[in-house]
């Protein structure tokens, strides 16, 4: 998933300036959307997590907005390790893709989970957490 726009977000010294990176990624339009409607409240927490996990999945019957779903939930699931793991952080790969990092260096594609997420429902949002803050 590369985000461009991602670029235009500079602090001096042409640095990305990381709270409005983790801002954007936190968005989660279409996810916070579906949540909404299913009932579900987005809090940035890993119970939150656990409550996606049990959303019906009628979007895997239309492949475009499993996709965007996809990208969605791996940035929300970035967004509760970030906020709620100490030291986890997020990072753009050279080749555009967000990742999160953790202090101990090790890199998760949480977006390429999301879209795992979307497309079959396993692992669970809540069960790549675990392992995450377990790390």
């Amino acid at each position: 998933m590369n985000i461009p726009f991602l670029g235009s977000r500079r602090r001096k010294g042409g640095l990305p300036d990381p709270e409005g990176i983790a801002e954007l990624l936190a968005e989660c339009e279409l996810l916070r959307s579906q949540a909404y409607r299913a009932g579900v409240r987005l809090d940035d927490t890993p119970a939150s997590l656990e409550a996606l996990d049990q959303l019906v999945p009628g979007w895997r019957d239309d492949e475009e907005a499993s996709d965007w779903l996809g990208n969605d939930a791996g940035l929300y699931l970035g967004t509760v390790i970030v906020r709620t793991v100490p030291g986890a952080a997020w990072e753009i790969r050279s080749d555009g893709q967000p990742v999160v990092r953790l202090v101990s260096g090790r890199e998760f594609d949480v977006v390429d989970s999301g879209h795992e997420w979307a497309a079959s429902g396993a692992p669970e949002l809540s069960q790549l957490y675990a392992e995450v803050a377990e790390a």
